[in-house]
């Protein structure tokens, strides 16, 4: 009787979940103009927090090699932000010089594509017709793919350039988290329960473990792997080489696809331009993806996640069906979240149990 009633008050439990999520997002028109009000407020101070998180280990060695901390944070401070602003102010007209010529040129890729569809149609003209049918089904595919691809992307840059005021004030944000880190941290012992304090303090310390250097160090290799890419399309004569290696380096965030990602733009604006460098981008694209899988990643980023390959790329098309280009690059930390917070829960609840 008594576990009859236990499952009869789960049953009612899930049922009024059900109805709780059902009425918030029947109610998603009231609450998300909140939420994106919210989130633009705090988007500087997420910004700013991430640029601390990586800043901070090297603040802290040199810290604890002698010397202090306000000079330690002011030479990594000017190094960091003084690199990334002479990339900025030598990138941005380069940038926009090819992204300018690659709007221009829009129409000729348009005719280039266009005379390829219709080769290919008089080159399967004769092919059952339910073979021409899943071409044809193919083509339109990947039109509406790409061109969702380059509306998210302008939809991104038009952000960005929105946010240029939100952006400014970031450095000075990241000064402060990293001159009060100290007293951040003492802030956040004091406000956690007493109870709980050590259990926080250890799943902290697990993420950061866990996913601390897998961070630090996909930045690192993405940097690489972004200028060597822009450097060798360079030396070949492609166009648009910096634009393609800017690219190639942000895709390679996303751990498996991020390659492929990247290397379709580079084949196609080099099969459209020059045909002949068609296999030296392909060979580029790959080589250095080579390189990093089996060189680079082991050595800066290391296994630092132990996780199955088959639950990574489970996670990536979970991220990429929620929030497209954003999901797959922020899947992966999450995931790596999510299994500290499981293990943390089983340790937990196993005390409970035993306790009892």
């Amino acid at each position: 009787m008594k576990l009859s009633m236990m499952w009869f008050y789960r049953l009612g439990f899930l049922l009024l979940l059900f109805i709780v999520i059902l009425v918030f997002f029947k109610l998603k028109p009231i609450w998300l103009p909140v939420i994106e009000i919210i989130g633009i407020s705090l988007l500087p101070f997420v910004l700013a927090a991430f640029i601390t998180y990586l800043l901070h280990p090297v603040v802290e060695k040199l810290h604890k090699r002698g010397c202090p901390r306000s000079i330690s944070i002011l030479v990594i401070y000017l190094l960091f932000f003084g690199g990334l602003g002479f990339a900025i102010y030598k990138g941005i007209p380069v940038i926009i010089h090819e992204l300018d010529d690659l709007m221009k040129s829009t129409p000729y890729f348009a005719d280039k594509y266009t005379s390829l569809v219709e080769s290919i149609n008089q080159k399967t003209s004769n092919w059952p017709v339910e073979y021409k049918g899943r071409i044809e089904e193919g083509i339109l595919f990947f039109e509406k793919k790409v061109e969702a691809l380059l509306a998210n992307m302008m939809n991104y840059l038009v952000r960005l350039f929105d946010y240029v005021i939100i952006f400014a004030i970031v450095p000075l944000i990241a000064f402060y988290f990293l001159k009060d880190w100290e007293t951040m941290k003492r802030a956040a012992w004091y406000i956690t329960p007493a109870r709980i304090r050590k259990q926080s303090k250890a799943f902290l310390l697990d993420v950061e473990q866990s996913l601390g250097n897998y961070i630090r160090g996909q930045i690192i290799v993405c940097l690489i792997i972004g200028a060597i890419s822009a450097l060798l399309l360079w030396l070949i004569k492609v166009k648009y080489s910096l634009l393609l290696g800017i690219i190639i380096g942000i895709t390679n965030v996303i751990p498996y696809f991020g390659p492929i990602i990247g290397a379709v733009p580079a084949i196609i604006i080099a099969a459209a331009t020059n045909p002949n460098h068609v296999i030296w981008v392909a060979v580029i694209v790959f080589g250095l993806q080579f390189v990093e899988g089996n060189i680079l990643s082991p050595l800066i980023v290391g296994k630092s996640l132990h996780m199955h390959p088959l639950l990574i790329m489970l996670s990536l098309f979970i991220g990429g069906e929620v929030s497209g280009v954003i999901g797959l690059i922020i899947a992966v930390p999450i995931l790596a979240i999510l299994k500290v917070a499981i293990i943390h829960a089983k340790v937990h609840f196993m005390k409970e149990r035993h306790g009892r």
